[in-house]
């Protein structure tokens, strides 16, 4: 290989890279890869990203059926569906010591089915979202009666969500306690779908990411996983 041919190979891939990096930054290969490297089964906790979660009067340190959902089979667009006799007499008066602020960690979101930890912090900005799964600010808090949203990113925190469905739990640690949710309800809808959202009769949770979780790009729906409060502690 001649000098000249030599320096115009090391041009070229200096040039390559220089445009990888720029559309490395612009997409959201990066969150990908962020979000690849932090949730692991097993390996990601709120600790991860904040040690602990502050109260007016203390501080308190976070605690620590096989069927996967590869393929949704079964799209429920009617909510007036039968809830689990559990969340029928189950009563929660969640009564926080005061109301987190955007960006605050509020508690965390433990997934028994994916054998994963994950911070919830308050608010569903970006700034948000790349910190955990993001708490939508105009719901209530997680063990209060009514609906509560949360929401992540498929690429990051929800990539593995897929295999969570009917009969699965979510389990919230906050400053308040300890509240088990039992998913019923399992939903796919486009993003501008409102319903998601809405109040409820009983204390709900609300889990929502973009949807397919394969999808190249900007994804067009939203899969939601709607769950019953069946205790608290």
């Amino acid at each position: 290989m001649t000098k000249k041919k030599a320096s115009w190979l090391v041009t070229a891939m200096a040039a390559s890279m220089i445009l990888f990096g720029l559309w490395f930054s612009g997409t959201q290969a990066a969150t990908f890869l962020k979000g690849y490297t932090l949730y692991k089964a097993d390996s990601v906790s709120a600790e991860d990203f904040a040690p602990k979660l502050q109260t007016t009067d203390a501080t308190i340190y976070l605690p620590e059926k096989e069927e996967t959902v590869e393929e949704i089979t079964e799209v429920v667009e009617d909510e007036n569906i039968e809830e689990s006799p559990e969340a029928a007499t189950t009563q929660t008066a969640a009564n926080y010591p005061s109301n987190p602020k955007i960006g605050d960690l509020m508690g965390e979101l433990v997934i028994p089915k994916l054998g994963a930890s994950l911070p919830i912090i308050h608010g569903t900005d970006e700034d948000e979202l790349e910190k955990g799964v993001g708490h939508y600010a105009s719901s209530v808090l997680p063990g209060q009666s009514d609906n509560s949203v949360l929401s992540g990113h498929r690429d990051t925190v929800f990539r593995e969500l897929g295999k969570v469905g009917k009969g699965d739990e979510f389990i919230v640690h906050t400053a308040d306690g300890t509240f088990t949710y039992r998913v019923r309800q399992v939903r796919i809808v486009d993003e501008d779908d409102r319903t998601v959202i809405v109040p409820k009769p009983k204390a709900t949770l609300t889990v929502s990411t973009c949807y397919p979780f394969d999808f190249a790009g900007y994804a067009p729906d939203r899969y939601i996983l709607i769950a019953d409060l069946v205790s608290s502690s």
